[in-house]
Formats: C-alpha cells, structure tokens, sequence
C-alpha cells in the first residue's frame, strides 16, 4: 500500500510538472547542502531521493545534494541559504534552534508528542506549517521551509548501564537532540548535540558517556551498538521528526516558476512517506542483528517515563514564560491535538504487539 502510494506521488508530480511548468521557465539548479550523509537511511537518503525524482523529470528544475561540509558548514548553512551564498539546504529546525529559539525545535520533534500522521496532520492540515514558516521569517531569515521527510520513533538512548531510577542519570555526559534535552539537563544530565559523524569519537575519547541519535538501523550505521550495550526505549523524546529543505526566498519568489515550485512541493510531500516507509522497514532486522551482537533492549519503567514527563511540563512551562511565541505555536499544536484525540480514541485499535512497561 506505502509503495502504491508512493508511486502515485511521483505520478502526479510528472503529471503537474507537465500542466504547470511553462517553456519559459528559466533553468534552475538548487544546490543543496544536506546535514545528514546521505548514506543513512531514511534520515539522510530523503534529500537523495527528492533529487533524483526531481531530476528524472528532465526539466528546467534540477537539484544537486552536497554531504555534509563540502559546500557549507551545517552549522552555517541556514545564514548561507538566507543570505544566498547557497540557494538551498536541508536540515530540521530542532538544529537551529539558538538561531530560532525554543519554539523552532517544535516542528523537528516534541517530547511525548504527535507521533508521524498526527504530526503531519496538524502540519498540512492545521496550522503548523504556517507556524513554521513564521518562525524562520520572524527570526530574520531569507528562507522558504518546505516539510520534506519524517521518521518514526527513534530510540531514547544508549547507555553503557541499566538506568533504573533517575538518580543513575545524574552526571552523565550525553549527546541529546532538541527538546528533549532541556529534560535530560533537569535530571543532572550534560548534554551536547554532537554530530553523528563525532558521536563514537567522542565516546571512544570519553568526552560523553552516553548518546541517542535516532533510529537502531541508522545508530547501528554510526557504530554506537559496538561501544555502549543497553538501548533503551520508547522514544519518548522524538514520537516522530520532521526536516525540511530550505530555499533562499530571492530564488523561490523570483527564479522559480510556479511549476518549478509546484514540482518541489510534490517531491517533499512524496519523500514524506518513502522516508517513513524506508524507517520502519528495516529497524527489526537491525535490533535482531544487535541483540545478537549482545545489545540488551529496554523498555523504560513507568517510573521513568512520569518522571520524564513531568520535567517536560516544567520546561514547556519554562519556555512559555521566557518566550510568548513559543506559547503561540505550543498552543495551537496542544489544541489541534485535544480534537485529534477524539478521533484518536475512537479510530484505532491499540497498537499490535507494543510491549508496555509493568514496573
């Protein structure tokens, strides 16, 4: 059905391509400096795959991926799109969020938040796209964000203990990504958002003790599983991610057609479900490979997962006294998902197989 839907996507984008491009349209080359190497799966391939979609069309629009350093930073890549010393990028604002503030990383992920179709719901359906786009345009930023992957849960960390209770997190160094680490930070954790390409150096080194970064088969990627033993979930800190490509706003506003923007619009939306698909698919395999391998799983205890949620309260509390925006888009997210959660209940059987922590 995924891939029935994804076929579909790419259909209709050569159909709209063929209907509103016009054979005036000047050629445009997005050159598109990625965060992630494009070597990993479904957080990194996502930008790959809306290139060569877009490029198999043999249009006036072509993209070209550059990894990670080779064209721009990725610490610097939001200045050089907004400012045009590249026209494009491809990151998620959870990255940025010392140049968007707190409320950026909300559109990357939320703790104990929307899992993947709620979020993308709320996302093209409710406000949350006009909310992110304000968020770059109120920091100051020349950019048009365009939603382009998502992934499902990720792992909640990787540790070289058992984490019983929460006094066994007090002291650790760990790499930790956006929101969620304002929580680990409450519980004594240090946290730093490393990249990936430094988080196993920076273990091997003893600079951290511990690390999340995303899903089995992509940590597995890095080689974290070789170095710490327990992985431990839910994904209580990214239910679902969003990224988005970024384009300069002179390019979008002036040196696009409307085809050439239409065409990128349908190759995101597209990506969203080969990306999501691509995630869950290969994430059993790697957990057998790594169990065997000696990696013991973890369910959080339902000790740990109140406490984790009650120092989120707290930050999202801090976060809306420091800053009324966040309050604006924290808001509008909380009340789309109270009416969601009408449908929510009465839709869905509980998830199949889902193992729920007794302790």
């Amino acid at each position: 059905m995924v891939k029935k839907l994804i076929s579909i996507c790419v259909a209709s984008l050569v159909t709209m391509f063929l209907t509103v491009s016009t054979s005036f349209a000047a050629p445009v080359l997005l050159k598109v400096p990625v965060w992630f190497p494009t070597t990993l799966p479904a957080l990194g391939t996502s930008p790959a795959w809306v290139a060569k979609h877009i490029n198999a069309i043999g249009g006036d629009l072509t993209m070209k991926t550059y990894e990670p350093k080779k064209l721009v930073p990725p610490k610097e890549m939001l200045e050089a799109v907004s400012k045009g010393q590249v026209n494009a990028g491809y990151t998620t604002p959870g990255y940025n969020m010392g140049k968007l503030g707190d409320k950026g990383a909300i559109f990357s992920a939320v703790p104990f938040g929307p899992d993947a179709p709620e979020f993308l719901a709320w996302v093209y359906y409710g406000n949350g796209r006009t909310l992110w786009q304000k968020t770059y345009d109120d920091a100051g930023f020349n950019v048009q964000s365009i939603p382009c992957g998502i992934i499902a849960p990720e792992t909640s960390g990787w540790f070289s203990k058992e984490i019983k209770k929460p006094k066994d997190l007090k002291g650790l160094r760990m790499r930790f990504f956006g929101l969620g680490a304002r929580v680990m930070e409450k519980l004594g954790v240090a946290t730093s958002q490393l990249p990936g390409g430094e988080i196993v150096p920076a273990l091997q080194k003893g600079a951290i003790d511990a690390t999340e970064f995303s899903m089995p088969a992509i940590d597995k990627r890095l080689g974290i599983n070789k170095i710490l033993k327990y992985n431990y979930f839910p994904g209580w800190h990214q239910p679902a991610t969003l990224f988005d490509l970024i384009v300069n706003k002179n390019t979008w506003n002036n040196e696009m057609s409307e085809g050439q923007r239409t065409i990128v619009e349908l190759a995101c939306r597209a990506v969203m479900a080969d990306a999501l698909a691509m995630g869950e698919s290969m994430q059993f395999e790697t957990m057998k490979e790594n169990a065997a391998a000696g990696t013991i799983n973890k369910y959080w205890s339902v000790k740990m997962l109140d406490t984790f949620r009650e120092q989120w309260d707290i930050v999202v509390a801090e976060m809306i006294a420091k800053d009324p925006e966040f309050k604006v888009v924290w808001d509008d997210l909380q009340e789309f998902r109270t009416n969601y959660a009408i449908w929510n209940e009465w839709a869905y059987l509980p998830r199949p197989g889902t193992k729920r922590s007794k302790k």
